[in-house]
């Protein structure tokens, strides 16, 4: 889900953009050091209570706090900002659509916005299970289903850890075996029928 962040950062404006519009200079360097960036999720009227993480996907204002700060030995300045920002925020039990980007022995990974989680292969379908992994897919043994890359899929949220500021650090697992999950195909022949 999307939500809007509001918090505070401390942006470093290197020596050579000292020299432009040190407004704009604060702005591009926040947006860049911010931008593509998990943070933290606040409790709001309580800043030490950390709800989880979110992926900054835009910052929208830039506020500067104060005087910015010179620090002995670093020609850069030290600026403390407020800011607003739209944020990919995703939650433990949320239900997500995403595209399969790879097969592998033991599960599928499926990109959902900037997130990547795997899909266990039990967590796929309740039948047995066979990987053709030269072409990429699952295929269940009584159903004849077949998941591969490049399927689009409705996943629900089981396991989430963004403790790390980065994508590539986090876990996050997937379950489609609850009824209204799967491949959009398989849900759409179900609706037909």
């Amino acid at each position: 889900m999307y939500i809007t962040i509001e918090d505070e950062y401390i942006a470093r404006i290197p020596p050579e953009l000292l020299s432009e519009d040190y407004e704009k200079a604060v702005l591009e360097v926040s947006k860049s050091s911010l931008e593509g960036r998990l943070v933290d999720v606040k409790e709001d009227g309580n800043e030490e209570k950390i709800l989880g993480k979110c992926f900054v996907v835009s910052v929208t204002e830039i506020e500067t706090v104060g005087d910015g700060a010179i620090v002995h030995g670093d020609g850069g300045v030290y600026q403390a900002v407020r800011y607003k920002a739209l944020a990919f925020y995703p939650e433990l039990q949320e239900i997500v659509e995403g595209e399969v980007t790879s097969v592998k022995e033991f599960g599928a990974f499926v990109k959902f916005g900037p997130f990547e989680g795997l899909l266990h292969k039990g967590q796929i379908m309740d039948d047995i299970i066979s990987v053709d992994l030269s072409n990429q897919r699952f295929v269940g043994k009584e159903t004849r289903k077949d998941l591969k890359a490049g399927d689009i899929v409705r996943v629900k949220i089981v396991h989430l850890n963004l403790r790390s500021s980065t994508l590539e650090g986090s876990t996050i697992g997937f379950t489609m075996k609850q009824m209204g999950l799967g491949k959009l195909q398989w849900l759409e022949k179900k609706v037909e029928n």
